[in-house]
C-alpha cells in the first residue's frame, strides 16, 4: 500500500509540474489569473446573492441554493484544512511558477474549486443544457489553481467532489 501511495504522489507531482510549467504562456497567465477569481469568495457570494435577490423564479431559487451549497461546502473544507495541513506546492516544490502574492495557508482541499462547483451544479441541475458552458468554466478554475502553483491536482479533485456533493444535496433536499 505504501508503494502505491508513493507512486500516486509521484504521478500527481508530475501532473502538477506539467500543468505548472509546460502549459505556461504569458497569455494563459493573464487569462487564468483572471478566471481563477470566479472561485473566490467575493465573486461566488456576490453572484449567488445577485441571483437570489435580483432575479425572478426559478433563478432566485437557484441563487439561494447556490448560497446554501456554498456555505455547506466550506464546512468540510475548513475542517480538512485543519486536520490535514498540506503545504502548498509553491512552498514544497522548487521552481514552481506562481503569480502575484501566492497564498501560504494550507492547500488541501481547494476552496476555489469547491466554491465554483457549489455554484455551477445547482444551475446545471435546473437547466442541464448549461452544463456545456458551466462545467468547462469550473474545470478552468480548477486548472488555474494548479497553473498558478497554489494546489495539487488532488486538492482540486477533492474540492470538486465536495462542492458537487454539497450542491446536489442542497438541491435534492430543497426539492424534497
Amino acid at each position: 500500500m505504501t508503494s502505491m501511495i508513493t507512486w500516486l504522489g509521484k504521478k500527481e507531482r508530475q501532473l502538477f509540474f506539467w500543468i505548472n510549467h509546460k502549459l505556461h504562456h504569458r497569455f494563459m497567465s493573464i487569462i487564468l489569473y483572471t478566471l481563477t477569481h470566479l472561485g473566490g469568495a467575493t465573486f461566488t457570494i456576490t453572484f449567488s446573492l445577485s441571483l437570489a435577490l435580483l432575479l425572478p423564479s426559478p433563478w432566485s431559487t437557484i441563487g439561494w441554493q447556490c448560497l446554501v451549497a456554498l456555505a455547506i461546502s466550506h464546512i468540510p473544507v475548513a475542517v480538512i484544512k485543519k486536520v490535514y495541513p498540506r503545504i502548498r506546492p509553491h512552498l514544497a516544490i522548487p521552481n514552481t511558477r506562481t503569480y502575484r502574492k501566492p497564498l501560504v495557508d494550507h492547500s488541501f482541499p481547494s476552496g476555489h474549486t469547491t466554491a465554483i462547483f457549489s455554484l455551477v451544479v445547482p444551475m446545471i441541475m435546473h437547466f442541464g443544457v448549461l452544463a456545456w458552458i458551466l462545467l468547462p468554466i469550473a474545470g478552468i478554475v480548477a486548472l488555474s489553481r494548479m497553473y498558478l502553483g497554489l494546489h495539487y491536482p488532488s486538492d482540486c479533485l477533492v474540492g470538486a467532489i465536495i462542492g458537487t456533493s454539497a450542491a446536489v444535496g442542497t438541491v435534492m433536499f430543497w426539492n424534497y
